[in-house]
């Protein structure tokens, strides 16, 4: 291992986040979830490993605090281990994630899907289902982008990484300035001092 190199790299994915695509993207994300809290819908989230936990983590920052106190804003993350392994079991693993948009999803809502490949089937069918119940959607990809490269109405697409942990980095960095961006758009009067 070169230890100098795997930071030269982690640097490197991070930093296509200065990118003129990826400015756009967050911009447009930010735009999206702000517009979905301010109709009182909310936002579904769903990955796969270490997707999922970011997944999560960015559902918790939303309902929970992240640079300023304010209101709660609402978020699930398909995470639930008794959802997904009935759901696996009785129906088949590529609908851990579409069910839970079935039955949670509502038009104005927003669904986030995060697949370093863009193939996973279970979160390319979760974005389906969504399209079908007029989500809106926001894509986290990498590695080309897969099936689901241009299927989201707002897309950041990490590449030139070969591994998934490189491409979950970026993505955690974007989710981060995401949330920044959406608190600072809904509630700049209560954390004016902090963003």
């Amino acid at each position: 291992m070169n230890l100098q190199k795997s930071v030269r790299d982690a640097i490197a994915a991070v930093s296509q986040l200065n990118e003129p695509f990826a400015i756009t993207f967050m911009e447009e994300a930010a735009k999206i979830l702000s517009s979905c809290f301010s109709n009182g819908n909310k936002v579904i989230i769903a990955g796969n490993g270490g997707s999922l936990c970011d997944g999560a983590h960015f559902a918790e920052e939303l309902t929970g605090i992240f640079r300023g106190k304010r209101k709660a804003l609402p978020a699930i993350s398909l995470s639930e281990p008794g959802a997904i392994t009935c759901i696996g079991n009785d129906i088949g693993y590529e609908s851990i994630f579409s069910r839970g948009v079935e039955a949670f999803g509502k038009e104005g809502d927003v669904f986030v899907g995060l697949t370093t490949s863009g193939k996973s089937p279970n979160i390319v069918k979760a974005f389906e289902v969504a399209k079908t119940l007029n989500l809106k959607t926001i894509a986290f990809l990498g590695k080309g982008g897969g099936l689901l490269k241009g299927f989201a109405d707002a897309e950041l697409l990490i590449d030139g990484f070969s591994t998934s942990d490189r491409i979950q980095e970026a993505h955690m960095a974007a989710i981060h300035i995401i949330i920044e961006m959406v608190e600072y758009r809904l509630f700049s009067s209560c954390i004016a001092g902090v963003v």
